[in-house]
């Protein structure tokens, strides 16, 4: 059973690594975002390699990405679900344009966490506004 905190990073760790690629902005991002985020100011910031490789070795087990997903639910309470679809949607954007393989996997989280449409469609207009550049 995952903590509440290494399934956020589970969920940032597979949309990740969904394109095959973890590139040093998502990394970063990730890294940003456990520094400074108030859902993790309890959580021990030493941990944060350790989850993130037991994310990529569950991963690759049969049937880990699903596996994955199941343990991401199982482990958040209700009012967090929305805060981890975003934390999922902001590494997505940290690497624009959101490619299929990302936008796959959000979809599968998203239903994982049982999430309705309206507001996944929200979140991701906040990521999109969020990552928009100056000059598109």
């Amino acid at each position: 059973m995952l903590t509440p905190h290494a399934a956020l990073i589970y969920a940032m760790v597979i949309v990740s690594g969904s394109d095959r690629t973890m590139t040093d902005e998502e990394l970063a991002l990730i890294g940003d975002e456990v520094t400074h985020l108030p859902v993790f100011s309890d959580y021990n910031k030493d941990q944060l390699i350790a989850d993130a490789r037991a994310c990529g070795t569950l991963v690759r087990q049969d049937n880990g990405f699903r596996k994955a997903l199941d343990a991401i639910a199982a482990a958040l309470p209700a009012h967090l679900r929305e805060t981890c679809y975003l934390l999922a949607c902001d590494v997505a954007g940290s690497s624009a344009p959101v490619g299929p393989e990302e936008a796959r996997v959000l979809q599968l989280l998203r239903q994982a966490l049982k999430l309705d449409r309206l507001t996944t469609v929200a979140l991701e207009r906040a990521t999109r506004a969020r990552w928009m550049a100056l000059h598109p």
